[in-house]
């Protein structure tokens, strides 16, 4: 049964030496996929690359603060682009239809669809005038383990990271998510019980299939002193609306907006990429705006 509402639990282990998130995401991730109509293999990809946006999101300081993963890893799927803040997230995929066959354990193709050749990029807005920006080669293209590398390469921060998509067909039956990160000082000893109890949570969505996360962790981290600090909702919502692609439509410019005036009598579209709400800007509209960047 879908729970109700997506969360995110905030924790520690071992009386702060350890800092995790855990999150159930079936309900963001059935609406990325119903809003791009993506496949199956997409829709895990994407679903990954939503849930590992939210917990970069999740760690954000400030009520402004925003993330942005680009994952390009020259596959079938093409681009995945997910933007997130501290409690919303949202994305799109170039190619949400992409078909891969099943690896040969039966599973989605996810690495083979996201390919390894190309990067992954974050943008981090905190609200000051340069944004922080990090890149690094992708691991694997599975989204879980590139997300661990980030976290090592551009952070510094030793990271286990699970990430799983449960889908039959074109529904998502569970999403959920784990991050485990030591902090400074922790002991070799604690990284090593995380790591033996690793296979614990490398298939996440079929474990969620059975329990709710607020019954599996209590058995993952029995003896490690789980301490749940805050639980907060997760929700796929967009920002977009009228006035921001009016803004978008003033940046291209005076030249851009008056070929498109030329070239389109009835007028443009604009589509969201994340949501796919659309807006008409008729000439008149697109004249306005032209006088608007003219003045600029």
């Amino acid at each position: 049964m879908i729970p109700a509402k997506d969360q995110m639990i905030h924790l520690t282990l071992m009386d702060g030496m350890v800092r995790g998130l855990l999150l159930t995401a079936t309900n963001t991730v059935a609406k990325a996929a119903a809003i791009h109509c993506t496949s199956p293999v997409a829709t895990a990809a994407l679903g990954r690359s939503l849930m590992g946006t939210a917990m970069l999101g999740a760690m954000l300081k400030g009520d402004e603060a925003s993330v942005t993963v680009t994952i390009d890893g020259g596959g079938p799927l093409g681009r995945i682009v997910c933007v997130a803040d501290r409690d919303s997230v949202r994305g799109c995929v170039d190619v949400p239809n992409v078909e891969m066959p099943l690896r040969p354990d039966g599973k989605l193709a996810v690495g083979m669809a996201v390919g390894n050749e190309g990067r992954m990029s974050v943008v981090k807005d905190l609200g000051m005038k340069t944004p922080y920006v990090g890149q690094v080669p992708l691991f694997s293209g599975e989204i879980a383990e590139d997300f661990a590398t980030y976290y090592v390469q551009s952070e510094q921060k030793p990271t286990l990271q699970s990430l799983g998509v449960l889908v039959n067909g074109e529904t998502v039956l569970t999403a959920g998510g784990v991050l485990l990160q030591p902090l400074p000082g922790c002991p070799d000893s604690i990284i090593s019980e995380l790591e033996l109890r690793s296979p614990l949570l490398a298939d996440i969505s079929r474990e969620l299939s059975y329990e709710p996360m607020e019954d599996l962790f209590p058995k993952w981290f029995d003896g490690l002193k789980p301490v749940v600090l805050e639980t907060t909702e997760l929700t796929y919502r967009c920002d977009c609306s009228r006035a921001r692609m009016e803004k978008a439509l003033i940046t291209l410019g005076e030249e851009e907006l008056t070929r498109m005036i030329q070239d389109e009598q009835e007028g443009a579209e604009l589509t969201c990429h994340f949501c796919k709400k659309t807006e008409k800007f008729t000439q008149h509209d697109l004249l306005r705006l032209l006088n608007a960047a003219t003045r600029k």
